[in-house]
């Protein structure tokens, strides 16, 4: 199975083409602007590096969320409109599981926790399984504190909230905090590939037109929140 995964979630912008079980190539750019200005170039370097074309793929992964809601919509809808026009499944990943599949070898339960901004994370707790990785119930927009109640904690955490967080979550836990390393921070394109191989192979018909993002909690146009208007040039601050 041929595939191309993407991944917009954060401020990391990844791709990667997966030819048979290898990856044949991966993109990833760390950046402040908008996704919309590099992704599209991104992808079609990476078919290049990867020696073939969108003709030539079976099928798409993308990560659907939860993260930046703006990174989110971009993702999605090159991926869906790229899936559209070669006429091939599209499936998506929860960037939560993405983060948690990228861990090494584990015995422990492995908590995902992203910078939701807002003083919140996105969090959800998985167990590794074969080659891929069970969620243990919901995906949640929680306040960092939030993340450690309870008595049970897990045994790794994984994800830029985890780096964010790393010195209340150590406070709580002591010696059972672990944080993984920095390189593991962002959701990898590689690991969306292999884990929508997975997804397409079990469900070769999924379509894109279903595809959504997910958020976990309304934006801010939703609530009607509107970003300060913008002062004259010369006013006082």
């Amino acid at each position: 199975m041929n595939l191309l995964a993407v991944d917009t979630s954060t401020c990391s912008c990844s791709v990667a083409v997966m030819t048979g079980d290898r990856i044949a190539s991966e993109l990833t750019s760390l950046s402040s602007r908008t996704h919309t200005t590099h992704l599209m170039a991104m992808i079609r370097d990476a078919l290049a590096r990867a020696h073939t074309e969108p003709a030539a793929l079976d099928g798409f992964g993308v990560t659907v969320g939860p993260g930046s809601f703006t990174g989110l919509r971009i993702g999605i809808s090159t991926v869906k409109g790229l899936a559209f026009a070669c006429g091939k499944p599209c499936v998506g990943i929860s960037s939560l599981e993405a983060l948690a599949a990228a861990c090494p070898p584990h015995p422990y339960a492995i908590c995902s926790v992203m910078d939701a901004r807002k003083g919140q994370v996105y969090t959800a707790v998985f167990l590794q399984k074969g080659d891929g990785v069970l969620r243990i119930g919901e995906e949640r927009a929680v306040s960092p504190e939030d993340l450690l109640q309870g008595e049970d904690h897990p045994g790794l955490f994984v994800g830029d909230g985890a780096a964010l967080y790393a010195e209340l979550i150590r406070s709580r836990l002591g010696d059972g905090a672990r944080i993984a390393g920095p390189e593991l921070n962002y959701p990898k394109a590689a690991i969306v590939a292999r884990l929508a191989r997975v997804a397409l192979a079990e469900h070769p018909e999924r379509s894109s037109v279903s595809l959504r993002p997910r958020y976990l909690r309304r934006s801010d146009a939703d609530l009607g929140i509107r970003p300060p208007a913008a002062r004259p040039s010369g006013s006082p601050a």
